[in-house]
């Protein structure tokens, strides 16, 4: 499943260079992740590198955007124009 940034996030900025989808943005507010990019670091790293850097876990699972690992690999393989 994708992630989402809660309402508590700061804007630290600690989690945008970290994405390697570049799913993460500054938002009207918060930062946001979009969740069309969004893969949970499968594919590049075996943990999310966004929760990892987050100093107040304010990062969690999107219960609306769930997704199989598989699902999550296959869309890291297609944002970076891999074949599967």
């Amino acid at each position: 499943m994708a992630l989402k940034i809660l309402d508590t996030c700061i804007n630290c900025d600690m989690c945008d260079p970290e994405c390697p989808n570049t799913a993460i943005f500054m938002g009207d507010v918060i930062y946001e992740i979009d969740a069309d990019r969004c893969t949970e670091c499968v594919g590049h790293y075996d943990t999310p590198q966004c929760v990892a850097a987050c100093p107040i876990d304010c990062i969690k699972p999107d219960p609306e955007r769930k997704e199989s690992e598989q699902e999550l690999l296959q869309k890291c393989f297609e944002l970076h124009g891999v074949e599967s």
